[in-house]
């Protein structure tokens, strides 16, 4: 059995383990969610950076996952590098769709849905140069889009209206495709769709299964068989438990 460790500041993560739960493939999956730093997008880039590296070091020595994802678009841009010069193990991580989303527009007007950090980043100008330099990009950054999205995990009810005003900026500027920058988005694909706005979304989903299924058949996995686990650095409150358990989730640890 393979095992997987999945990581992001909350349940952002859920949408790629959709994906990834439909490998053909016996998986033990570990999701932690750093719910004690929430949100990622608003914090300092180099105690961010400082604190991953740690968070994501102890949980590999006591883990010992096959495979890392690292299920979260700020830690992705900021954390890769020095991740990956310290530890062995295969660790992916999420970059926002720009290109299939250029690929995919017919009048090269496309949308950016991110946190206020993603858009802004350096990173993303170049990621942006790279694949869709002719396209004109209408970047729109929310920290409130991720609350919604915990929020809805946890039971609450969605505000279309909300939801209207966040995305209005890519219907003005008449965007026909528009990445989902953050994990936490796609959480809300159906309810975004249901504003029947004409937009098309895009998330990288499917691409991480791809490239998660690809290492998982290329490595010999030796893993020990448990149930899937859910680890927070924070406690959870008792509707967010409830509904993580009709997700799949059999065990809860705070770390």
């Amino acid at each position: 059995m393979s095992s997987i460790l999945i990581f992001d500041s909350g349940i952002g993560g859920v949408s790629i383990l959709q994906h990834i739960k439909q490998l053909p493939h016996p998986l033990d999956i570990h999701y932690v969610a750093d719910y004690a730093a929430y949100p990622y997008g608003e914090k300092e880039e180099n105690w961010l950076i400082k604190r991953i590296d740690k968070l994501i070091t102890n949980l590999e020595h006591n883990i010992k996952p096959d495979v890392i994802i690292i299920a979260c678009n700020t830690a992705s841009t900021l954390a890769l590098p020095t991740l990956r010069h310290q530890l062995s193990i295969p660790i992916i991580g999420v970059i926002p769709a720009i290109k299939t989303a250029s690929r995919l527009s017919e009048n090269k007007k496309i949308g950016l849905l991110a946190t206020p950090g993603t858009i802004s980043r350096i990173y993303m100008d170049n990621l942006i140069k790279e694949f869709a330099s002719d396209c004109t990009v209408t970047r729109v950054g929310s920290t409130e889009l991720v609350d919604i999205a915990e929020k809805k995990l946890a039971g609450s009810h969605i505000d279309p209206h909300k939801l209207q005003k966040i995305i209005q900026p890519f219907i003005d500027n008449q965007c026909d495709q528009v990445v989902l920058g953050c994990t936490h988005f796609p959480l809300l694909m159906q309810d975004l769709l249901a504003l029947n706005t004409g937009l098309h979304f895009v998330d990288s989903g499917s691409a991480i299964a791809k490239r998660t299924e690809h290492i998982l058949t290329e490595h010999a996995s030796t893993a020990h068989c448990i149930d899937s686990t859910f680890y927070s650095t924070q406690t959870l409150g008792r509707s967010l438990t409830e509904n993580l358990l009709e997700i799949g989730f059999k065990q809860f640890k705070e770390i």
